[in-house]
């Protein structure tokens, strides 16, 4: 049977423990199934079991990262056979350490990113590539100790950069909360018979294309990218795009899209080149499925970009 994870992240302070015991003091969450809270992580507040709702909640403690495993996790699962888990995660360990960790059988059904406002800016510049591993796969991020005249613009972009999907949260320090409304443009004309991308816009419209293929499909566009094809001289295809960083070095990636139809240009490798050309969304053996393929309506050379690595910042 499957076990059901509600994963807690954020760093130290930042408010996980608070909302676990809330959400555990709450009748309507805890209705008196057995329940297991992990705790990989020891701050300054500590679950408190004689204000939770039911009498039912087992606690375990992981202290080291290299301590996770299916084993445990099962270990835990046959001692207290729980019908739900609630983990309190270590903001210091990356997410994926967790994920490729849990037993078959568990599933993450949501995960909540908790965020303290008032060092968040720290932790964003000393500390981003945790930061940026927190915020890409969270369904929602909880600022709290938002003070009463912060612009949450400021917080809003810091997800927006990372992560379109996850719903924003702002707690105030009253304990009032509301929920981010802020709605993004695009940096650029998607209605214009040619859509055209900025160097500095790569890194968006990519992520974009990614999450959004369909409302791309028939449409032309016209960027710089960079060549990157096979060995193979008869490939009636290559890639064209841009090495993309999230948050640092270590994360830079090549993103490219299929170019096809184009097997008499003389481009190669590393060549860079401004392109217009139609998107339609296909199966391609490099996208393992369906992705974007452009058919070139033009191709020029270019200059290298005076900044060639992508950012979203």
């Amino acid at each position: 049977m499957e076990l059901p994870v509600y994963l807690f992240t954020g760093f130290l302070e930042s408010g996980k423990t608070r909302c676990i015991q809330e959400t555990l003091e709450d009748e309507k969450f805890n209705t008196g199934d057995k329940l297991l809270v992990i705790c990989c992580e020891e701050g300054i507040e500590e679950l408190d079991p004689t204000s939770f709702a039911h009498p039912n909640v087992a606690i375990e403690y992981v202290e080291e990262p290299g301590d996770l495993c299916p084993e445990l996790f099962e270990s835990f699962a046959q001692k207290h056979n729980p019908k739900m888990v609630i983990v309190e995660y270590n903001g210091m360990w990356m997410l994926d350490l967790f994920y490729t960790r849990l037993p078959e059988d568990w599933f993450v059904c949501q995960e909540l990113l908790f965020i303290d406002t008032t060092t968040v800016k720290t932790y964003n510049t000393n500390m981003r590539t945790q930061m940026v591993d927190k915020l890409q796969s969270c369904e929602m991020d909880i600022f709290n100790r938002v003070p009463d005249d912060m612009d949450v613009l400021e917080l809003h972009k810091m997800v927006r950069t990372i992560s379109r999907r996850a719903m924003i949260a702002y707690e105030y320090a009253d304990g009032t909360m509301d929920y981010d409304q802020i709605q993004d443009s695009l940096p650029f004309d998607i209605n214009a018979p040619i859509i055209e991308i900025k160097d500095s816009d790569y890194a968006e419209w990519y992520r974009d294309l990614s999450e959004e293929m369909e409302k791309y499909e028939g449409k032309t566009v016209c960027f710089k990218g960079m060549v990157a094809r096979g060995n193979n001289p008869l490939e009636k295809s290559f890639a064209v795009g841009r090495h993309v960083m999230v948050c640092c070095a270590e994360d830079i990636t090549f993103r490219g899209l299929v170019c096809k139809g184009t097997n008499q240009l003389k481009v190669k490798t590393r060549d860079w080149i401004l392109i217009t050309a139609k998107i339609s969304i296909e199966e391609h053996k490099l996208y393992d499925g369906k992705g974007p393929v452009l058919t070139a309506v033009d191709v020029k050379p270019a200059e290298q970009p005076e900044q060639p690595v992508a950012t979203f910042y």
